[in-house]
Order: structure tokens, then sequence, then C-alpha cells
């Protein structure tokens, strides 16, 4: 039986970062990283459209949220250049903070990673690790057992199973006493009525999107709403997605003008309707025709009436695309058992990291932030451990 000092199991960007780390810090450990897809950093080559956005200069508190929300403050620390420091090439920043390599090429960022990676780390893919035991030994699903003096679960969430994260892999942990917070869809786009928004798929538009349920508003965001043929896609809608998943009666409430006075809209329209535009047109020139129309259709023809409909316009939700469409998955293993190391405080030498865990951020490279420093901090530990 093949034994390694680590077995990082998961080779997605938490995953990547500690191995990476691992074989920076010190050239004689021996490292495997195990992954069941057949090439590594799919979800990561993914990102931002294929973009790779990997962080954002207005990091906050306030963009992480689960169990672990804290704990992803204290171990990121607020240094959203770590992948300066990761990864072999020159970044740049777009006018929302959104970090991305130069190039644009979120495939690069995999290459240079596997690149450095080749000969110092031994890659096991496609396989997946059935079972951990104490004293860590891991049976692989082709038939191979491997033993490791430190075991670090990068395994991902439920999300987009066709990144081979399908939730199977919480059992690793479960197995050794953690427990699973309750899981939803993360930064996934919702279906709601479509009565209204019939004819306006592909219209994007800059808003404001409150959610709220049974008269209680569960958050808001502003940022990109895309109409589509079931409801709303956009980064705007991804932000609050996960506060109305699962939950019967919600309502999103859309402002379309978010800089725009009420009663501005109203002066604007009272001025078309003297200069006899017809009722269709009254919106022209302030929202997309088609979606100035959409929004005259239901409110009518009344200047006030549509002046409010441009700055709450309401779509309940009737769920969302799932998880094979989400971003994240909010929810995970409680991190209350999870030390600031990364390590797991029911079993010394094993380490928990990125979306495992119960911790999912807003839309904008958080997400992939909070992986890459989780994944680096338990490489340091482990390092000065070994």
């Amino acid at each position: 039986m093949q034994k390694y000092d680590v077995a990082v199991v998961g080779g997605g960007a938490a995953g990547l970062a500690c191995a990476l780390t691992l074989s920076r810090k010190n050239k004689n450990i021996s490292v495997a990283v195990i992954d069941a897809c057949e090439r590594l950093g799919k979800k990561l080559a993914a990102t931002g459209n294929g973009q790779g956005n990997v962080s954002n200069s207005r990091l906050s508190p306030e963009r992480y949220h689960g169990g672990g929300s804290a704990l992803a403050v204290r171990v990121i620390g607020g240094d959203y250049l770590l992948p300066h420091r990761l990864f072999n090439c020159l970044f740049t920043e777009d006018a929302e903070g959104r970090m991305y390599p130069s190039g644009r090429q979120a495939s690069a960022l995999v290459d240079s990673v596997l690149r450095e990676l080749r000969g110092r780390v031994e890659i096991i893919n496609p396989a997946r690790v059935l079972s951990v035991s104490r004293g860590f030994v891991l049976a692989l699903s082709d038939g191979r057992s491997m033993g490791a003096r430190k075991v670090v679960l990068a395994c991902g969430g439920r999300a987009q199973k066709q990144f081979c994260t399908d939730g199977s892999a919480y059992a690793l942990a479960l197995s050794f006493g953690h427990k699973l917070t309750p899981l939803s869809p993360a930064l996934v786009q919702l279906k709601t009525q479509t009565d209204y928004i019939k004819g306006l798929k592909g219209i994007r538009v800059d808003a404001a999107v409150t959610a709220e349920c049974g008269g209680r508003i569960l958050g808001s965001a502003r940022g990109d709403v895309i109409f589509t043929d079931y409801g709303v896609s956009g980064n705007a809608v991804f932000s609050i997605s996960s506060l109305v998943a699962g939950r019967e009666g919600a309502v999103l409430h859309i402002e379309f003008l978010p800089g725009t006075d009420v009663g501005q809209i109203r002066s604007d329209i009272e001025r078309k309707l003297s200069l006899g535009y017809p009722a269709s047109e009254l919106l022209s020139g302030t929202l997309h025709n088609q979606l100035g129309r959409a929004v005259i259709r239901r409110s009518g023809g009344d200047a006030s009436a549509i002046a409010r409909a441009v700055k709450d316009f309401s779509l309940p939700v009737t769920g969302t695309l799932g998880f094979d469409y989400a971003q994240v998955t909010r929810g995970g293993i409680d991190c209350a058992d999870v030390g600031d190391d990364m390590q797991s405080k029911l079993c010394g030498g094993l380490y928990l990291v990125g979306e495992y865990l119960d911790v999912d951020g807003d839309c904008g490279g958080y997400n992939l932030l909070w992986a890459f420093a989780s994944g680096v901090r338990a490489a340091e530990s482990i390092a000065e451990s070994l």
C-alpha cells in the first residue's frame, strides 16, 4: 500500500491551492491529490464565464454567509490579493472590483498550477475516495488503498455535478462525527411566475432586487437582472437566490431605476402624455422598449401607476433551477468543529476546506477566494507539523 505524507481529496480550487502551497513549503513532503474528474480544476477553469473571476477588492465580512462566515473572514484576513501569489500570471481588476487574470482565461490558471505540480505531487484521477478510516487509510474506487499521515477533504459541495461534485463526499467527514447543515443551491437562477415577463427573454437591465417573504425582507442586491423564459438570472438574482430557495410565498421586488426618484419618472411620463405619445411608448428611452411595454401592460396607462411599477416590479418566486445550475452550495460541514487552521477538532490530522464547509460567498470572486485561502491555511498548518 502506497503511503504519503498528505492525501488531498479533491482537485478543485481549494485542493489545488493546498497541494501547491505544500509543494512550495517543503519539496520533501509527499503529496497525493485524488479527484473524481478526468481533469483537475474543471470548475475553476469555468469560473467567471471562463474568464477566471478569482477574487474581489471589495472584500468585506458581509460578503460571506453560513455558519462558518466568521471563520472565513478570519482565514482570509482581508487578503484579496492572494491569487497574485498563487498563480504565475498578471491580474487585472474591473470596475466592480472583480479580479481576473489579464488574459481573461480561467483555464490558464489551472494550467499554471498543474505545470508547477508536475513531478512534485502525484495526481490520481479519475478516482473517488470511498472511505477514510482513522489512522488514515483511504479506499479508492479503482480498488486501491493508500495511507496518509494527514488528510485534506477538499471535496466541494453539491452544486454542478458535471464537475464531479454531487454531495456524496460529505459522508467522509460524517464518518468522523462531523455534522452536515441543511443544503440549498446558491448563486442560482430563479424560476418565477412568467405572466408579466413573456417576450423579455435575453433582456438585461441594471436593477436593485429585494427578496421578501410573508412581509419580511430577506435581503437585497443590485446588479444585472436577465430575463429568461422561466424567470430571472443575473448577478443581482444570484446574490439573493439562496435567501428564497425552498421558501413558499417568496417574492422578488425589482426596482428598474434605482437612482431615479419615482416623481421624476412620473413627470417624464406626464410630459410624454402631453406630447401625444401612444400609451405603449410612455417609457420609451427610459427602459428597454420591450421591458417598458411589459411594465405599462401590467400597470395600465396611469402615469403614477406606471412610475410605481418601474420602482417595484414584483415577481412571485416558484423555485430555482436547482443544484445542477447553482454556482455554489449553501450549507455544508458544520464549521463549529473546525479550527482556524482548518483542522478538525474531532480528529487530529484531518483538515476540511473550501465549499465542503458551511460557508458561501456573494457572486464576484468571493467563493474562490475562500477556497484558495482555506486551502493555503491548511497547507501552512500541515507544513509546520510535519
